[in-house]
């Protein structure tokens, strides 16, 4: 890996503009353009899957929080004490720069016929550092040099990312001491603990150099799918997309699919395994087809986000020098090689992983959000799996819950915390919440790391009172009798 500046992206789809980074030496009409960030993108070139090499492509932007006309050791301190957040889409086989453009990164393209690309005003760079990774191999830009090589369980993903890191790190020293959080959603939420926890036990080993990991944070992960696929069923049914005859013929479906992936776990068969992801996708496909084909991602729509140009963008031949890149862009979402390949994953329990980090010494600090509306990974199955793995049991469940208020009183969203574990429920917003809420989501990120409060109301008491109430006036008409 070597030092790859990204100046600029170049206007190669029609009523695109080009956004400058920070002006090419090389190009004398870049004169006079002041710097707008720092920004690197490129290859970390490791070893895996097997015997392969493979190529995990990076792009990084600097937090606008630092100056890019100032060289980065001129201002250490300000560098080393912001975050570098690592994002991850999930898929699996999807790019995060779909989470760049349509969600939390510094450009966002449009719906338009032309893909307009402009800068967002709601990017997560605003106050850290972030970094934008395909991973594993097959997504995005990132390949094996082996050709139908793939990833086909996590702990290859959790290795091959700790060397892509190791590279990152020898080859941008000045960001070496940053608070380092793995964050990413859906299908990441098997990747970022994935990772987190190699980099945690290679710290241990004290196995290369030490990376700086501070923290992880998940939206709609996929963690523990049998939750996610019986809250499915039981969402759609709530929400008048199933009747009661078709909710009866899922729910044998679903009692079957548990049965195989309970087997399959406890044997360690892979074969059951990949078995059982077939049975829970075929829920899923058929929850959604009896519901008219409704967003898997977001409950009140037909259609998901629209990714418009980005394809075609991304694969043009100005953006991919721009980018130092020469492989096609690829991206999918539970489809094709990179699913095909971690199909004994897909349905497996990630939910032990989380329980590593909790309790490290370390105090990792842990933020799982959920977007409301989402159907595929929604808030059910996340409460269940901290209800479960959080401890004392007892005090994570009798923890307040905050309903985290705007200026006005409407929530922005419901807010739990005890110790280093962190939960928030966002209304308004489906799957991806960088998209659907991004200034709350943001915001609710920026109040996690740097430790501000989140401000608003405890309605236990408030409750309590509603119910006592209701239990004497019940008591009363009891008597009346």
């Amino acid at each position: 890996m070597s030092r790859k500046p990204v100046y600029s992206i170049p206007a190669d789809t029609p009523g695109t503009q080009t956004i400058h980074f920070y002006p090419d030496p090389a190009k004398k009409e870049e004169e006079g353009l002041p710097k707008k960030v720092r920004s690197y993108a490129g290859y970390a070139d490791v070893d895996g899957p097997g015997p392969a090499k493979s190529h995990l492509f990076y792009w990084f932007f600097e937090s606008q929080t630092c100056d890019p006309n100032i060289d980065a050791q001129a201002q250490q301190q300000l560098v080393d004490d912001t975050p570098l957040l690592i994002w991850l889409n999930g898929g699996p086989g999807a790019s995060s720069l779909v989470g760049l453009f349509l969600e939390n990164g510094p450009l966002r393209i449009g719906t338009d016929a032309t893909g307009t690309v402009t800068v967002s005003p709601d990017t997560w760079n605003q106050e850290a550092h972030v970094v934008f990774w395909d991973q594993p191999v097959g997504s995005g830009y990132s390949y094996c040099e082996t050709p139908d090589t793939y990833v086909e369980d996590e702990e290859t993903v959790g290795l091959m990312f700790w060397r892509a890191l190791q590279q990152f790190y020898a080859t941008y020293p000045e960001y070496k001491k940053c608070p380092l959080y793995v964050c990413g959603e859906s299908y990441a939420g098997k990747y970022v603990p994935a990772i987190a926890r190699t980099i945690h036990r290679k710290n241990h080993e004290q196995a290369g150099t030490p990376l700086p990991l501070a923290g992880i944070a998940v939206g709609n992960g996929w963690i523990k799918p049998e939750l996610s696929v019986r809250f499915l069923i039981d969402y759609a049914y709530a929400s008048g997309l199933l009747g009661l005859n078709q909710k009866a013929v899922l729910d044998d479906s679903y009692a079957a699919f548990k049965t195989v992936l309970e087997e399959g776990e406890k044997e360690h068969d892979t074969k059951k395994l990949k078995q059982a992801t077939d049975l829970g996708n075929g829920i899923v496909n058929a929850v959604v087809a009896y519901g008219g084909n409704f967003d898997l991602y977001d409950v009140r729509s037909w259609n998901d986000l629209d990714w418009g140009a980005l394809p075609a963008y991304l694969n043009s031949q100005g953006v991919k020098d721009a980018l130092h890149v020469t492989s096609e862009w690829l991206c999918a979402d539970n489809s094709g090689p990179v699913a095909e390949a971690l199909k004994a994953d897909n349905m497996a329990d990630a939910s032990p992983w989380y329980t590593e980090l909790i309790q490290a010494k370390e105090q990792y600090k842990v933020l799982l959000y959920t977007g409301d509306f989402d159907t595929a990974c929604g808030y059910q199955s996340t409460e269940e799996i901290l209800d479960a793995i959080v401890e004392p049991h007892d005090a994570w469940r009798k923890a307040e819950r905050l309903i985290w208020k705007q200026a006005q009183g409407d929530p922005k969203g419901f807010v739990r915390t005890l110790g280093n574990v962190t939960q928030v429920a966002l209304p308004g917003s489906g799957h991806e919440v960088p998209a659907y809420q991004p200034q709350i989501c943001r915001e609710m990120l920026y109040n996690w790391l740097s430790g501000r409060p989140f401000r608003g109301q405890d309605p236990e008491r408030v409750a309590q009172e509603i119910l006592a109430k209701a239990q004497e006036d019940a008591r009363k008409e009891k008597e009346k009798g």
